[in-house]
């Protein structure tokens, strides 16, 4: 196990998208960077342990806490994997991995004011697109502005 802590700076850069997987699972990636940063003092205006982080950490079984403290512990993404997978209270088979990741894809707004909030979000952010219909498409395009990028 790796005892020094490598932390990304969301000061000047996003964590990584949603959609990047890792053993399979959807947000774990980007919930591991937004942890790690959070502990090194360079997380930013993003925040841990989020209703995003929480869908993935609920799906598992584990509190945001017991990953922060897997994390303060310099576990590598791997040894992270390999914790989820042996301590996580909802032990899940590569199938069911498989089909939440694939739904938290393509989660789009499903209330009211999700949607309200969805659409004042695209308008502020890229008022243009018509292409930005999921959760992930936004936090994307949200990442990219952020630091820079045109919509």
């Amino acid at each position: 196990m790796s005892t020094t802590l490598v932390a990304p700076d969301l000061t000047q850069r996003p964590p990584r998208s949603p959609r990047v997987r890792l053993g399979g699972f959807v947000i774990l990636p980007r919930t591991i960077d937004k942890g790690r940063a959070s502990l090194a003092g360079r997380i930013g205006e993003y925040h841990f342990d989020c209703p995003l982080d929480k869908r993935f950490l609920t799906f598992v079984g584990i509190e945001g806490s017991e990953l922060l403290e897997q994390l303060r512990q310099g576990k590598s993404d791997t040894e992270i994997l390999a914790w989820v997978r042996t301590h996580g209270r909802n032990q899940r088979t590569e199938s069911e991995i498989a089909a939440w990741s694939a739904q938290q894809e393509i989660r789009t707004p499903d209330t009211p004011e999700y949607k309200e909030r969805f659409a004042g979000h695209v308008a502020r952010l890229a008022p243009q697109r018509t292409d930005i219909l999921t959760s992930f498409d936004l936090l994307d395009v949200d990442d990219h502005v952020t630091f820079g990028g045109a919509a």
